[in-house]
């Protein structure tokens, strides 16, 4: 029997939180996807495609992920301002 609302209720799924899953699957599925860059052409100063592709999304991987973290902080302090008032 329960004498009060609940401390943690069960998760929800909200569009901020599937950005926050889109945002840090991206770089997994760009680079597990090796058939898809695997080739020379375009070079990048003289860089094959292979090479400068995967180094692209090192920065590409940091900024989605410092998205993700700025939603998760946004959506942490909405749920708990919501709770509280």
């Amino acid at each position: 029997m329960p004498e009060g609302p609940e401390e943690n209720p069960p998760p929800t799924v909200t569009p901020a939180r599937v950005i926050i899953a889109l945002c840090l699957v991206a770089p997994f599925v760009a680079l597990l996807w090796v058939g898809s860059y695997a080739k020379l052409e375009p070079t990048f100063i003289g860089i094959p495609f292979f090479y400068w592709y995967q180094m692209l999304w090192v920065p590409v991987s940091a900024v989605l992920t410092m998205a993700a973290y700025q939603l998760w902080k946004r959506d942490q302090r909405s749920r708990e301002g919501g709770a509280s008032k």
